[in-house]
């Protein structure tokens, strides 16, 4: 298996266990939040995730800078 490969998955599986967090300790707190968030303007939730994908590419850039 490639490294790139190698790296891809163990992203996806952090990224699984990371979102399985919350509903798992909390099943009606991450229900309040889902219902909370659906109601929310399609503009608002597209700005949280254009936020959320500009912080993960300026750690990704972070962390490839201090490895190099």
């Amino acid at each position: 298996m490639s490294f790139m490969v190698e790296v891809g998955l163990l992203a996806l599986a952090l990224m699984l266990v990371l979102e399985g967090l919350f509903p798992f300790i909390s099943p009606e707190g991450w229900r309040t939040t889902f219902r909370t968030l659906a109601e929310l303007p399609a503009r608002h939730i597209r700005l949280g995730g254009l936020a959320s994908m500009l912080i993960g590419v300026v750690l990704l850039l972070l962390v490839r800078h201090a490895h190099n």
